[in-house]
């Protein structure tokens, strides 16, 4: 399967995972002409392995994520893959024979309700994470043909533009990222998203995909985007932008998320905090003093 090289895979061409990260944006390419196929022509479903309840998939996701290992499988046969769906919908996707390796991370459609509805916020989610460190992601945004690639040690790109997290600490024009899924544990709105919402000064946005929130991050074009209900393939591929771009991914108590520990993960929720260098402590400040 060859398509066309983007401009920035003739500066990427001697990457350490340069082969790797060419072959996901394939694979993420031809996922999403499968998407584009069934949008606005499909069922909205149940998974039956969810932690919340009435969690959606359509047959849309199953088809791209089987498009995607099969891909996967045929280029790299020794290496672990970690799926958000599976083929029966009863589990989540876990081949890792070993789980301090290679493994690769695949949400294959982040942000399925806005799908469902006809919202065009969506993207094809591809990362790679060796010995439990991002180091290469890939998140397209299906409907707007945008590529956000990243390989360790050789930046984040948006088609043929050099990403860079802001730098500049929080101010009256910043965009600041949050999930639709506010809720905790317990149901309840944390204090910092209810000051967040009602404060005038951040202006607070959300696209109903964390990886998309993310890469806007990555991008420079907001300050912070903050996740408390995601999962693995939400992050994965997200976190090599971020990283690459300059800027900070961690937990809601300020620690790094990788290297992430694999072993046995059947779908645990990961939430995260990405953010412009110098607004990372100006966010996780509010996040401890608002709980």
């Amino acid at each position: 399967m060859l398509l066309a090289i983007r401009p920035w895979a003739a500066y990427i061409c001697h990457m350490s995972y340069a082969k790797e990260l060419q072959y996901a944006v394939e694979l993420a390419r031809g996922a999403a002409k499968i998407i584009r196929s069934k949008y606005k022509h499909v069922e909205r479903l149940t998974k039956t392995h969810a932690t919340t309840t009435n969690e959606a998939v359509t047959e849309a996701d199953r088809a791209s994520q089987k498009f995607i290992i099969e891909g996967l499988k045929r280029q790299y046969p020794n290496d672990g893959t970690v799926g958000e769906e599976s083929d029966t919908g009863q589990s989540i996707t876990f081949e890792c024979p070993d789980p301090s390796g290679r493994v690769w991370v695949i949400d294959p459609i982040d942000g399925t309700n806005n799908f469902i509805a006809g919202l065009d916020h969506f993207a094809v989610c591809i990362g790679l994470l060796d010995r439990g460190q991002p180091v290469m992601g890939v998140v397209y945004d299906v409907m707007r043909d945008e590529m956000y690639a990243a390989a360790q040690g050789e930046g984040a790109w948006l088609n043929n533009q050099r990403l860079h997290a802001a730098s500049t600490p929080m101010n009256k024009a910043s965009l600041l990222m949050l999930t639709a899924n506010l809720a905790t544990h317990n149901g309840r709105c944390p204090g910092w998203a209810a000051r967040w919402i009602g404060q005038t000064d951040w202006k607070v946005r959300m696209l109903g995909s964390a990886a998309l929130e993310a890469v806007h991050v990555a991008s420079g074009v907001a300050h912070a985007a903050i996740t408390i209900n995601g999962k693995l393939w939400d992050v994965a591929a997200a976190a090599a932008l971020v990283l690459e771009a300059g800027g900070v991914l961690v937990n809601l108590a300020g620690q790094p998320i990788f290297p992430f520990d694999l072993r046995n993960y059947a779908g645990a929720k990961v939430p995260f905090i990405a953010a412009a260098p110098q607004a990372a402590e100006q966010i996780l400040a509010d996040v401890r003093n608002n709980p």
